[in-house]
């Protein structure tokens, strides 16, 4: 497949780890030049620094999405280290899984995702639009959830953001055609990422994994033993029940390995085994 990632300017929030740190570290191994984004210095600066010592072009500006001026001087920096903007990636976000009665505990997790995750996306698309129209063109990829689907029971708050973040990508898509190119990820659970670090109430899972969920945690436990079949753990087997992040970032940069004139819209990315309703 020919490359289109070399030379582009990419934007990466939450950069620090998870699929920000394996999308950074990716794009950067194509071509591209990275700016490296994320609230958490220390940890955003080994991902720097890990880029760096492969002789990649990167930088990095320690950031809080939820601030706009703080992603409009992100975006500026990026400017003026490499001269446009190509490719924002939103991909900051945290998931505060909780049900309506854990609000006591909830409550100021759940603003904090509403901060993040709608407006962190929504600040990215301002802080990089007006330079992508003047340009003639760029590309913006949202991270959005298969929560974002379908209202489920543990998860009102975070599936809300994620239904925002598909209206906001898809009303962009339709007043700037031509000019800017969206799209939309919608993963689904990955236990490698840190997003699980942010669940309230492990009980809320139950939304996303339904009449599954039994089945679903004694898969998990195995695994964590050591103990599950190998063909639930192979990628190249059709049983395979949870994605690595690897898999998620490279059908990132899939979306974003596209002649300017071709978009991937909208891009669900699936274990073949896994066990998710939505």
């Amino acid at each position: 497949m020919t490359n289109h990632v070399t030379d582009k300017v990419i934007i990466v929030t939450g950069a620090a780890g998870g699929f920000g740190r394996l999308i950074s570290e990716k794009a950067a191994d194509m071509g591209a030049c990275v700016m490296c984004a994320d609230i958490n210095g220390d940890e955003l600066d080994n991902t720097t620094q890990r880029i760096a010592s492969s002789g990649r072009s990167v930088e990095c500006l320690v950031t809080d999405v939820a601030r706009l001026e703080q992603m409009t001087a992100l975006a500026q920096r990026t400017i003026d280290q490499f001269g446009r903007i190509d490719v924002m990636v939103n991909n900051a976000g945290i998931m505060p899984l909780a049900f309506y009665s854990d609000h006591a505990k909830a409550a100021s997790a759940w603003d904090r995702c509403i901060d993040i995750n709608i407006k962190g996306v929504l600040n990215g698309i301002i802080a990089v639009y007006d330079q992508m129209i003047q340009q003639g063109r760029g590309h913006i990829v949202n991270l959005s959830s298969i929560y974002g689907n379908y209202p489920v029971v543990g998860a009102g708050v975070y599936g809300a953001t994620k239904a925002a973040v598909n209206t906001l990508s898809e009303s962009l898509r339709v007043e700037s055609q031509g000019k800017i190119k969206v799209t939309i990820i919608k993963p689904t659970g990955v236990p490698g990422t840190e997003l699980s670090s942010g669940i309230v109430n492990p009980g809320a899972i139950v939304g996303i994994l339904g009449q599954n969920t039994a089945d679903y945690l004694q898969k998990m436990t195995a695994h964590m033993a050591g103990e599950l079949p190998t063909e639930k753990t192979d990628p190249n087997s059709v049983e395979y029940y949870a994605l690595d992040p690897e898999h998620v970032a490279d059908q990132i940069l899939y979306a974003i390995n596209q002649p300017w004139g071709v978009s991937v819209g909208d891009l669900t990315i699936r274990a073949s085994g896994d066990a998710y309703i939505l």
